[in-house]
């Protein structure tokens, strides 16, 4: 959970970058998330409907919200929370339930700031996007707490994978266990599929019935409170890899640990891309890695900073970034791995503690 003195010190750094001289208007999801610990919980009939948070010049917030979303919004940080009533369950709702804030927004100054047609939204999503580099301590417990239920979706399927299950079985299996993990529903998604080679290399479960020998990939993410993990393992069905399928994972957990001895502040993104690529430049097979070698991670996802061919961005202290070497090769099928970090002055902290096997 993202702390009162963490939001402050985030909104507070707005205000600096800014300097308004009226209050800011806010109604972007992420940035509802950053600034004040307000996430609508998917798990509702009120996930789609609306919340807009006042930060006023001298740091004193106030968060207006449709009565009828879910209770996460409770857990807000903010100075002062105002329901706006829409539907009361006896009355029909009043028009429509889109424009339920409008007369708020109307009494604010008829503007919402990171909206794309406020004349500072551009300079507003600068500043944001630069904050949100260097993560802060209470966000890096978040996205620790987002890690132990995501490794106990891995475990479960290393644990239960076999033929005859369909995909879709293994996302509700690692679904059940993240929940269990969590005590609560969590979202899950990501990858549940079985890699075929260079044609396919990842995609949502469907009814593909598991046969022994395929390599089917594990790449998810589990969302808590907005914030998130992104982490792989990739199965041989029947637990009998061949050669060529345990080459390919070795290839990538070469490239991964490349990648890994370059991760600090300072270092160019370029020069982890190559590190890992180069791995399998040397082997001949990096025509078999067609994506990126891993990106940062929070909010969004992906989100700054990028490990691509033609990178720009360095890395700072703070970042939380995921490395995932792949390779997908016709005949033998596709292996990805993926671990992810948070960047220090002299290294990195390993968030994620999965057991990477293709058994």
């Amino acid at each position: 959970m993202l702390t009162t003195d963490g939001c402050r010190a985030r909104r507070q750094r707005l205000l600096d970058a800014l300097k308004p001289a009226t209050p800011l208007l806010l109604g972007d999801p992420l940035n509802l998330r950053y600034f004040a610990a307000c996430h609508i919980d998917a798990f509702s009939l009120g996930a789609d409907f609306g919340v807009l948070l006042l930060i006023e010049p001298d740091g004193k917030t106030t968060l207006f919200y449709d009565k009828r979303v879910p209770s996460s919004v409770e857990r807000a940080q903010v100075d002062a929370r105002v329901p706006v009533a829409w539907y009361d369950g006896k009355s029909p709702g009043v028009g429509a339930r889109r424009w339920t804030l409008y007369d708020t927004v109307a009494k604010h100054g008829g503007r919402v700031h990171d909206s794309f047609t406020d004349p500072d939204a551009a300079k507003l999503w600068a500043a944001v996007t630069q904050f949100r580099r260097a993560k802060d301590a209470d966000e890096l417990d978040q996205l620790r707490a987002c890690m132990t239920p995501t490794e106990a979706g891995h475990a479960w399927a290393r644990a239960n994978v076999k033929a005859g299950m369909t995909e879709l079985d293994v996302y509700n299996g690692v679904f059940t266990a993240v929940s269990t993990a969590v005590g609560r529903p969590a979202i899950v998604y990501g990858d549940f599929t079985v890699s075929t080679g260079a044609k396919k290399h990842g995609g949502p479960p469907t009814n593909h019935v598991l046969a022994d020998g395929e390599t089917f990939i594990l790449d998810f993410s589990v969302v808590l409170d907005g914030y998130r993990s992104d982490f792989t393992n990739t199965l041989v069905v029947g637990g009998k890899p061949t050669a060529d399928q345990q080459r390919l994972f070795d290839l990538s957990l070469k490239a991964m640990q490349a990648g890994e001895a370059l991760l600090k502040a300072g270092t160019p993104c370029k020069a982890v891309y190559d590190a890992v690529r180069g791995v399998f430049a040397a082997a001949g097979v990096a025509d078999s890695f067609p994506h990126h070698a891993g990106h940062g991670l929070g909010i969004g996802h992906p989100e700054a900073p990028f490990f691509v061919v033609n990178a720009t961005e360095t890395l700072v202290g703070g970042d939380v970034v995921t490395l995932e070497p792949g390779l997908y090769v016709d005949g033998v099928g596709g292996v990805r791995l993926e671990h992810n970090y948070a960047i220090t002055a002299t290294g990195y902290d390993r968030l994620s503690n999965h057991v990477l096997s293709l058994i």
